[in-house]
């Protein structure tokens, strides 16, 4: 099974999308088992003639026998997800940034979202790029399907308090610093980035301890340059989740890669 990742072409389109991969059935057809990690994004699937079965924490993906297309969103991924493929499929994800899906959609929350992308067109977009066998051409329709449904939105608080997430401010600080309490910052976090605020930093540190990584070796360097008070929160943070000791981790996982999954 071919996975190939790609960023946005389009200027608007990368300030919003971090970026969208192909999954592509081939010849061998076996079977693919992964772990993938919490993160942040806004996740946007549409699979071809398949049938799920999801729980939490697990999803399997595999042929079904009538013609199909699935459109699936995820707006929470807080815990590891094992996902099980039993044979090659095709598959189109988006990953959207925090808060940057809401410039295509008419939703004022996380839950309008839904609704509003299986009204969208999408389906029909995923099943015409499908049927289109040149990548380039894929490439062209699905960025003029998402330039189409673009429209500048102002969420200033909103905004404020994600960049205030990626500082060293309390919880307690940021309500001061935008003249709101903490239930109310926590209110904005649970509607727009569809978490609470402490469990939206405590994922955010974690990802942005895979991309330092690439330079530093030392987890207490790690824990310090991320915000974590000190190593032993570091690590109790990092197991809770991925469930795997954060050494353990980082030899099996290429963080190289655009998508940081575990092959099992």
């Amino acid at each position: 099974m071919k996975i190939t990742f790609y960023q946005p072409v389009h200027p608007i389109l990368k300030k919003y999308i971090e970026g969208y991969y192909f999954i592509e059935r081939d010849d061998k057809d076996e079977s693919v088992r992964y772990l993938t990690f919490p993160d942040n994004y806004f996740i946007i699937s549409a699979c071809q003639n398949v049938a799920l079965i999801q729980d939490r924490g697990w999803v399997e993906i595999y042929r079904s026998l009538e013609e199909n297309l699935i459109v699936d969103f995820v707006f929470r991924c807080s815990v590891p997800t094992e996902i099980f493929y039993q044979q090659s499929v095709d598959e189109l994800t988006l990953y959207f940034k925090p808060l940057g899906i809401y410039h295509f959609f008419d939703a004022d929350d996380c839950e309008a979202l839904e609704e509003n992308i299986h009204l969208s067109g999408f389906k029909e977009i995923s099943n015409a790029i499908f049927n289109e066998p040149n990548r380039k051409k894929q490439i062209e329709m699905l960025e003029e399907y998402w330039l189409s449904k673009f429209k500048q939105k102002d969420l200033p608080l909103a905004y404020a308090i994600l960049n205030d997430f990626e500082t060293e401010l309390s919880i307690e600080e940021i309500a001061a610093k935008n003249n709101i309490t903490r239930q109310y910052v926590n209110k904005i976090s649970k509607r727009y980035l569809a978490k609470p605020a402490s469990e939206f930093r405590k994922i955010q540190r974690f990802r942005k301890v895979l991309i330092s990584n690439k330079k530093v070796r030392s987890l207490t360097e790690l824990s310090y340059e991320n915000l974590f008070y000190d190593q032993s929160h570091f690590i109790k943070d990092f197991k809770e989740l991925t469930k795997i000791n954060p050494r353990k981790f980082f030899e099996n996982v290429d963080i190289e890669q655009n998508n940081i999954w575990l092959f099992i």
